[in-house]
């Protein structure tokens, strides 16, 4: 089969593969018909990201398909059955991943598909899926493949980042990115009410998708005096940070107003980084990141999109055969022409 596979810093390669097989016997085999790139995967393409080794793997960790075969231990799935993957997966064993807060796995093994040598991931033509039935969830009806793409992670990861803001009916809240997934967060805070969504961002295009969606677009250079302004100094109740970098978390943190809410759901994985202690204390802020524990979100998810209450596919803005995957990830990193996500086909 064909698939990604990453060899380094801007050095992945679609290379033919071994067919894969059930890990064990609670896995399974997926005939992947979809899958995508999400920002997250350029940290690995920059080599920002701490890897186990140095050993290639299959990139991806967004993706659906068809159930090929099941080991002996599966139950709730069967060859043939359509399916979408959780793109973060724990022990499927203990009580916390019964509840699909598999972050909180209480046997440590919380993985992420395409991070690791020891999870390959989905931008192939085909997976091995382990924990199968904590990992699948069959593609309801009213779910269009695409969609079931973004409840992989995206979707997830964006209403995670506006529950964990505790945005309430009347709130300012304010994003920073406007990337697929902040664009996510946009879609999902909307839900809980807010008066106005603020998104900030450094590309053009980015900021008018959202403000066609709803947001009040801002130049991430003037964000400061923007937001100041909007609010009377006081800053926002609510901040959603969508990037991951050092410097847009400090800027989460001094657009909050005191009292507020920060959430952050961009990667970041730096030890490093320069956390304004005093600042956060004087203010009184609550601070929340964390990892989405996807499959605990689908039960309020899955419904708000088969209802067309949600629609995250608008983020889909290139569409490649998964044989161009070197190029399209360069082209996703470049933002060339507007790109903002990619879903990749496998059958090209």
């Amino acid at each position: 089969m064909k698939g990604i596979v990453y060899h380094g810093e801007k050095d992945v390669r679609v290379e033919t593969l071994p067919d894969p097989t059930p890990p064990d016997a609670r896995g399974a085999v997926v005939k992947i018909e979809a899958t995508a790139i999400c920002g997250s995967d350029l940290h690995l393409y920059h080599a920002n990201f701490p890897l186990e080794s140095a050993n290639a793997f299959t990139l991806g960790h967004e993706f659906v398909g068809e159930v090929m075969e099941t080991g002996s231990a599966v139950t709730g799935f069967r060859p043939g059955d359509e399916v979408l993957v959780s793109g973060v997966i724990g022990c499927g064993a203990c009580a916390p991943c019964a509840r699909g807060e598999v972050v909180c796995c209480l046997n440590q093994q919380t993985r992420v598909f395409g991070t690791t040598e020891h999870l390959d991931g989905g931008q192939a033509e085909a997976a091995a899926v382990p924990v199968a039935d904590h990992a699948l969830l069959r593609i309801p009806d009213g779910v269009t493949t695409e969609q079931a793409v973004l409840l992989t992670d995206i979707l997830p990861t964006g209403f995670f980042g506006a529950r964990m803001a505790d945005i309430s009916p009347g709130d300012t809240v304010v994003i920073i990115g406007a990337g697929p997934v902040g664009i996510q967060a946009l879609l999902s805070a909307q839900l809980f009410g807010p008066a106005r969504v603020f998104q900030i961002d450094r590309v053009p295009e980015r900021l008018a998708m959202a403000e066609r969606l709803g947001a009040i677009p801002v130049l991430a250079d003037e964000a400061d005096a923007v937001i100041a302004e909007a609010t009377a100094g006081l800053g926002a109740g609510c901040v959603i940070e969508a990037v991951g970098l050092d410097a847009t978390i400090q800027q989460a943190l001094h657009l909050a107003r005191a009292g507020g809410t920060v959430a952050v759901i961009g990667v970041n994985t730096s030890s490093a980084l320069a956390f304004p202690m005093g600042a956060a204390f004087m203010k009184d802020l609550t601070f929340r990141t964390g990892l989405v524990p996807v499959p605990g979100l689908w039960s309020q998810l899955v419904p708000l999109v088969a209802a067309g209450r949600l629609r995250p596919e608008v983020v889909f803005t290139h569409r490649m055969g998964l044989s161009e995957g070197a190029e399209a990830y360069r082209a996703f990193d470049a933002r060339e022409n507007g790109i903002l996500k990619v879903l990749l086909d496998p059958s090209r």
